[in-house]
């Protein structure tokens, strides 16, 4: 079955989307969720014009997100745990971490756009940050052991 995505869903596709899912994942949990809508020839025209009408603003949102991917071009973070001997982490470095470390630097996030795999071990690591499904930025991270006075 197609549908059309009303919302952005990791591990299937981005707003208004066309996708085909599976009969029973569409009517059982996309739609009734109205995470989607079935893609019929009306609501592709519909969809068509809606895009067709907003495509000044995508435009605008673009050179926004692009902006934003410049700021944090080069940014390092250095995040301080608590750590035993072996190099584990007491807890986890996890993308809420890499939001609250980025906004002390200026640098507004919303946890929900950052890729980053949970973090229980010392090293360095990457983060994404995915502003639009073209637009991202990659986040150095440092994990060190947090020193005790």
């Amino acid at each position: 079955m197609k549908v059309i995505l009303k919302e952005n869903i990791p591990s299937l596709g981005y707003k208004d989307d066309v996708v085909e899912v599976k009969s029973g994942y569409g009517r059982n949990y996309l739609i009734p969720q109205g995470l989607a809508i079935i893609a019929s020839d009306a609501a592709l025209k519909r969809l068509a014009e809606d895009q067709k009408q907003r495509a000044h603003k995508i435009a605008k949102i673009h050179a926004d997100a692009e902006a934003a991917a410049a700021a944090l071009e080069g940014v390092k973070l250095t995040i301080a745990a608590k750590a035993a001997a072996n190099g584990a982490i007491y807890g986890s470095v996890n993308a809420a971490r890499v939001a609250e470390e980025l906004a002390k630097l200026g640098h507004n996030i919303d946890r929900k756009i950052i890729e980053l795999e949970t973090v229980k071990m010392l090293g360095n690591y990457t983060a994404i940050v995915r502003f639009l499904r073209d637009v991202s930025a990659d986040v150095e991270l440092e994990v060190v052991a947090e020193v005790e006075e």
